[in-house]
């Protein structure tokens, strides 16, 4: 029997996430319709505007499923004050505009799954933590504090919502996109002393993932999207010279990483690590396409990226167990 059209409302639809989760949608040959929240609407796109407070709630009603993807993109931009306010208030006030819309609708969605991030854990060091740790230290420990708090008003109505913490994740585009030019002219290296640890995620297992969570009613809460195999920054750099036929053998000092994007932007974003143990998808038993570093690395130059569709075909969106 068919599930009947199943609509999904995704916000940034134009970022790496958004753009590899639709693609996987309608590559499925399910009948699936997405729609698009932007701050730049086309066509049906549902527009929005997080900071004023805006948003077309009467074209989300009758959705299945809401995925929260846009944010303010934390980097490379040098972080005045201004600056933290938008990346904050982006996130924050965008989750709370859309969480309080959909909790005020008719027919509200089953499940609301956002993005967080590693960010959250502050500094660990070579201590693992998972998703029971305390919050760590920083201005980005706290605004993914606050950005999952933001989702309440939808949990409060019974909205089923799942919290998904980002590690770095690999596509085409992002954190790989930062490094590709530089590792392929040479001069690509460690970040200070290459010791903190990069906690990430392939594009095709977050998509997946997403697909879980959209579909599995047992899921809810905090997940730390990453795979189990996090690996220092010196060892990420050095494998992904390799994986280009590169050298990696230009580090960058610390001291100049903070000349150039000051103490607290530097810290957190490259000399920082966080050791992130994915332990509700272990005891969940998921199912990693690429669980290690360099089968993903060399899948992605090798422009090798298969986007789960077989997922999404099986696809049917739920809300909390009964």
């Amino acid at each position: 029997m068919s599930k009947g059209t199943q609509t999904i409302a995704v916000t940034g639809p134009g970022g790496m996430v958004a753009k590899a989760l639709i693609q996987t949608l309608e590559r499925s040959g399910a009948p699936f319709r997405v729609i698009g929240i932007s701050r730049s609407p086309k066509g049906d796109q549902v527009g929005w505007s997080p900071t004023e407070g805006k948003l077309e709630a009467e074209k989300l009603e009758g959705i299945d499923a809401v995925v929260h993807l846009a944010g303010e993109p934390i980097g490379p931009a040098r972080w005045s004050d201004e600056r933290k306010q938008a990346i904050r208030d982006s996130r924050v006030k965008g989750t709370a505009l859309l969480a309080t819309a959909c909790a005020g609708l008719r027919r509200p969605p089953r499940v609301f799954v956002q993005a967080s991030a590693m960010g959250y854990y502050g500094d660990t060091g070579s201590n693992w933590v998972d998703e029971a740790s305390p919050q760590g230290a920083g201005f980005l420990a706290e605004v993914c504090r606050q950005w999952e708090a933001a989702s309440k008003p939808a949990e409060d109505a019974g909205i089923r919502v799942v919290r998904l913490r980002f590690g770095h994740v690999l596509g085409e585009g992002g954190l790989l996109a930062t490094l590709r030019t530089p590792t392929k002219l040479g001069v690509g290296g460690r970040l200070g002393s290459g010791e903190q640890f990069w906690s990430w995620i392939g594009i095709v297992d977050l998509v997946a993932l997403i697909l879980e969570a959209l579909g599995d009613p047992s899921l809810s809460g905090v997940i730390n999207a990453v795979t189990a195999q996090p690996v220092r920054n010196a060892d990420f750099v050095e494998e992904y010279a390799s994986v280009l036929s590169r050298p990696a053998w230009l580090p960058v000092p610390a001291i100049a990483l903070k000349l150039a994007f000051g103490r607290e932007q530097a810290e957190e974003m490259l000399l920082w690590g966080q050791r992130v143990r994915p332990g509700v998808l272990q005891r969940h038993g998921f199912e990693y396409v690429w669980p290690g570093l360099s089968a993903a690395l060399e899948a992605i130059e090798g422009g090798r990226i298969p986007l789960p569709a077989e997922r999404a075909t099986a696809l049917e969106i739920a809300g909390s167990e009964a």
